[in-house]
């Protein structure tokens, strides 16, 4: 088997990625690079490019244009080799639904042509805490059990690499926090993990994120990087009539972003004088203005906004 020749220290590297369906682009020279022993969130709305590039990345997809390498394996001329380095948990449940929870895990032991697949798959029951439902049926299994067996079936191999496509989509919190914990844990042992979400609380978890729209790569980073590169004055407002007045300020010179959160409104914009105007505009009885810290939504709220204002 080929091995790695990239540097030991790299796990994701891509340059001018590009990827269309007919006549629409929707991979943009994507530039990406991911170290090894990182986890990395991959943000976007729904059809910003997120899993086509993912796809790209453990050589289900060829791209078009562009160049990249992942665990050191050309991505255009090398995708058998990648494929035998990364687990890729796909958005929906991809097991065998009428195989209980130890024949799925055997099953992908042999596919991978583990030595004892049944000590293999004993072993990863125990890890997951799957011990007790190892005669369940997968198809019986509720969502946050489904996400742990494909997660377990995902490392049964040992990759280098986890691809996570949305992987806790409509999976309830404690299980979420739970899969999240095994996903530092793993990456505490030296894996690489890229994950996909949409969940700012989730992103916040991640050592580093990049943000996909449209195909193309807005920002990435440290999050308290992109927050602070922002730039954003940031006021919470509260009060009475917020729907009103969130109409008013959308069109209010110096404002970015305007949007709801709760009972009160995340107000922001670039220009911290025009910001200033505002606030000393609409301040009144019935509407307190408080200074805030700009949140991870914030900078995206604003991001998409400004990218669909340029678009239009």
């Amino acid at each position: 088997m080929p091995e790695p020749v990239a540097a030991p220290d790299i796990a994701i590297e891509v340059k001018g990625l590009t990827k269309s369906f007919g006549a629409r682009k929707v991979v943009d020279n994507l530039t990406l690079s991911v170290p090894r022993g990182r986890i990395l969130g991959f943000l976007g709305p729904n059809g910003s490019g997120k899993t086509t590039t993912i796809r790209m990345l453990c050589g289900l997809l060829t791209p078009d244009s562009g160049e990249g390498r992942c665990l050191g394996f050309d991505i255009r001329t090398q995708q058998e080799e990648i494929k035998r380095h990364v687990g890729y948990m796909t958005q929906g449940f991809s097991l065998y639904r009428d195989l209980t929870i130890r024949e799925n895990l055997e099953f992908v032991a042999r596919i991978y042509g583990i030595d004892s697949p049944r000590a293999a798959a004993q072993a990863a029951l125990e890890r997951l805490g799957l011990v007790a439902r190892a005669g369940q049926l997968a198809g019986e299994l509720s969502g946050g059990w489904k996400q742990r067996l494909a997660l377990g079936a995902c490392v049964l191999p040992n990759p280098a690499l986890l691809l996570l496509d949305e992987p806790t989509a409509g999976v309830d919190p404690k299980a979420r926090r739970d899969f999240w914990d095994e996903i530092h844990h793993l990456a505490t042992q030296g894996l690489t993990v890229l994950v996909s979400t949409h969940y700012m609380d989730e992103a916040e978890r991640c050592h580093e994120i990049a943000y996909i729209l449209d195909g193309k790569l807005l920002v990435s980073g440290a999050i308290d990087r992109i927050i602070a590169d922002a730039g954003l004055s940031t006021w919470v407002v509260t009060g009475e009539g917020l729907d009103a007045l969130a109409g008013e300020l959308k069109a209010a010179p110096g404002v970015d972003m305007v949007a709801r959160f709760g009972v009160a409104l995340h107000v922001a914009g670039r220009d911290a004088d025009a910001m200033a105007r505002v606030v000393e505009r609409y301040a009144d009885p019935a509407h307190h203005w408080a200074r805030d810290r700009a949140t991870l939504e914030d900078v995206f709220i604003e991001l998409m906004t400004r990218n669909h204002r340029s678009a239009a």
